[in-house]
C-alpha cells in the first residue's frame, strides 16, 4: 500500500516543480513588463515636461508682447491726453 503513495508523491512533487518553472517563468515576465512600462511612462513624464515647459515659455513671450503693446497704447493715449490739454489752455 505504500508503492501507489510512493507514485503519487513522486508525481505531485514532479508536478510542483513543473508548476513552479511556470510560475517563474511568468513572474520573470511580469518583471520585465513592469520594468518597459516604468521606462515608457518615465520618458513620457520627460516628454510632457519638456512640451509644458515650452508653452510655459510661449505664454511668456506672449505676455511680454501684451504688455508691452498696452504701454505703448497707454503712452500714446497719454501724450494725447497732455496735447489735448495744452491745446485748451
Amino acid at each position: 500500500m505504500h508503492i501507489p503513495y510512493a507514485g503519487l508523491a513522486v508525481v505531485a512533487a514532479l508536478s510542483l516543480a513543473a508548476c513552479s518553472q511556470k510560475t517563474e517563468e511568468h513572474a520573470t515576465a511580469a518583471a520585465d513588463q513592469a520594468g518597459a512600462a516604468t521606462a515608457s511612462a518615465a520618458h513620457d513624464t520627460v516628454v510632457n515636461a519638456d512640451a509644458a515647459a515650452a508653452n510655459t515659455a510661449a505664454a511668456v513671450d506672449n505676455a511680454a508682447d501684451n504688455t508691452a503693446a498696452a504701454a505703448g497704447t497707454a503712452a500714446r493715449k497719454a501724450d494725447a491726453a497732455a496735447d489735448a490739454a495744452a491745446k485748451t489752455h
